[in-house]
C-alpha cells in the first residue's frame, strides 16, 4: 500500500487487516471471503469477522449467494458514512452522560462545595489553546453547547468542514446562527475562492443561516456564544489578526466572562449593522 493511500484510509480509523481488506476491494472489486484472504495475507478465520466490521460500519455491501461476496460502497458513500457513524457516536456519548447528569451531580456536588468553601475564588479572563485541532475542538464544544445564539467573524469559515456534526446539531436544535465573513475583495485569491466555496455551501444546505460581508478588515474573528446584556451568560474563542505569525503558530483565546462576550458581542452587532452588507 502507498504511503498516500494509507494515509487517506487512516482518517477512516480503521484496525490494520479491516484497512488492508477495505483496500484491496477498492482496488480489485468484488470479491469472495476466502479470495480476499488470500490476496491479503488476512488469517481465513479473521476474514469474515473483518468484513462483518466492515459491512457494519457501511464501507462494504454483502452481496447474497453462494458464497456471498463482498464489495466496498463507493469512496464518496463510505466518507459520508464515517462522518454519520461519528456523528451517532457523539449522540450516544451525549445521551449516556445526560442520563447520569443527575446522579452525577447530586454525587459530588456536595463533596465539591464542601471543598471549595474555604476556598477564596478566582477567574482568569481567558485560557489559550493552539490554533488547529485544538480550537476546532474548543469551537466545535461551544456550538454544541450553545442555546440560543452563535455569532462568527471569519475571512472565509475556511473550517467549516471540521465543526459540521456540531454547526448542524446546534442548527437542528434552533440556534440563531450568523456568520460575518470578510469583504471578498480584501482577500487573497486562495482564500476567495474557500470563501466563495463556503458561501455556496451555506446558502444551499443551511438557509436559515444569515450571512453578511464586513467592508473593512476585521482585527478580531471567532465565535460568540449567547452573549447577553444581561451579563448572565456568554463564551467566546477568538483570534487576533497577526499577518506575520503563521497560522500554526498562533493561539486562540478561550473565555467565558460574560461582560467580555457582552463587548464582542456589542462590536459584531455593530459592524453587522452598519459597516456590512449581504451581497456577495
Amino acid at each position: 500500500m502507498s504511503d498516500d493511500a494509507e494515509e487517506l484510509l487512516g482518517t477512516l480509523d480503521l484496525r490494520e487487516y479491516e484497512t488492508q481488506a477495505l483496500r484491496e476491494l477498492l482496488t480489485l472489486g468484488r470479491s469472495t471471503a476466502p479470495n480476499l484472504a488470500e490476496a491479503t495475507g488476512i488469517p481465513r478465520a479473521r476474514i469474515y469477522d473483518v468484513l462483518d466490521t466492515l459491512a457494519d460500519r457501511g464501507f462494504v455491501e454483502v452481496i447474497p449467494g453462494r458464497p456471498k461476496e463482498f464489495q466496498a460502497k463507493h469512496p464518496e458513500a463510505i466518507l459520508d458514512r464515517a462522518v454519520e457513524n461519528e456523528r451517532q457516536s457523539y449522540e450516544s456519548f451525549r445521551d449516556e452522560v445526560e442520563s447520569t447528569r443527575e446522579a452525577f451531580v447530586s454525587t459530588f456536588g456536595p463533596l465539591f462545595e464542601r471543598a471549595s468553601e474555604d476556598v477564596t475564588p478566582t477567574e482568569d479572563l481567558f485560557h489559550v489553546v493552539d490554533v488547529g485541532d485544538p480550537s476546532e475542538t474548543e469551537t466545535r464544544k461551544q456550538y454544541n453547547e450553545a442555546d440560543r445564539e452563535v455569532t462568527v467573524l471569519t475571512k472565509s469559515f475556511a473550517y467549516l468542514d471540521s465543526i459540521r456534526p456540531a454547526f448542524e446539531d446546534a442548527l437542528e436544535r434552533g440556534v440563531d446562527v450568523r456568520v460575518l465573513m470578510l469583504d471578498p475583495d480584501l482577500l487573497e485569491s486562495e482564500n476567495r475562492e474557500r470563501q466563495a466555496e463556503v458561501y455556496e455551501t451555506l446558502q444551499s444546505a443551511y438557509p436559515e443561516v444569515d450571512v453578511r460581508f464586513s467592508a473593512a478588515k476585521l482585527p478580531i474573528r471567532g465565535t460568540l456564544v449567547d452573549p447577553s446584556m444581561e451579563y448572565d451568560s456568554g463564551t467566546a474563542i477568538l483570534l487576533v489578526e497577526e499577518e506575520d505569525v503563521p497560522l500554526s503558530m498562533r493561539q486562540a483565546a478561550v473565555t467565558d466572562n460574560p461582560s467580555f462576550v457582552a463587548g464582542l458581542n456589542r462590536l459584531f452587532e455593530l459592524i453587522w449593522e452598519y459597516d456590512s452588507a449581504a451581497d456577495y
